[in-house]
């Protein structure tokens, strides 16, 4: 198989993807921990379950809307649950599964947590764009996110596919 080198341009595009990639996570990192004493995947498993009806969703469920291995997510749900941030409990529609559902305070830590993440997410990425950028960055994400999660298992309530 031959390969298909990229051009400037997608080099170009390419290379300041990566960085961003590279760079953000550990911006929103520093932030959340500094104010809300939370990783940002802490964060993500808490405010995936606070969108979710009752607050409450299966592990495997879970896993797949935080991209995360059910090993993962069963250690960061361990270190949760101790903190009294939410709790496990078998399925009632099915015995063999557990479910995740958030707490009243680990409801009042993402309330608590919420605007200044966003506030993090709008000074590095929402306020550097214009609302076209934002528009066309939608589009963009959304394109990449077909390859990456055809089955629209990860944040399906924000997809448009």
């Amino acid at each position: 198989m031959r390969t298909r080198w990229l051009d400037d341009d997608e080099q170009a595009a390419w290379v300041r993807l990566a960085a961003v990639v590279e760079l953000l996570p550990g911006v929103l990192e520093t932030q959340l921990r500094r104010d809300a004493d939370l990783t940002h995947f802490e964060y993500w498993v808490l405010a995936m379950l606070s969108e979710a009806p009752t607050r409450t969703l299966r592990m495997t469920a879970l896993a797949s809307r935080t991209s995360a291995s059910l090993s993962r997510l069963s250690h960061v749900v361990t270190r949760l649950e101790g903190r009294g941030l939410l709790e496990r409990f078998p399925c009632p529609e099915d015995r063999r599964a557990t479910n995740a559902r958030l707490t009243d305070a680990g409801w009042d830590v993402v309330v608590a947590a919420a605007p200044g993440h966003v506030e993090t997410v709008r000074d590095y990425v929402v306020d550097a764009l214009t609302a076209r950028q934002v528009a066309q960055l939608t589009e963009i994400a959304g394109a990449i996110l077909d390859r990456l999660d055809p089955d629209l298992a990860v944040i399906p309530q924000f997809r448009t596919s």
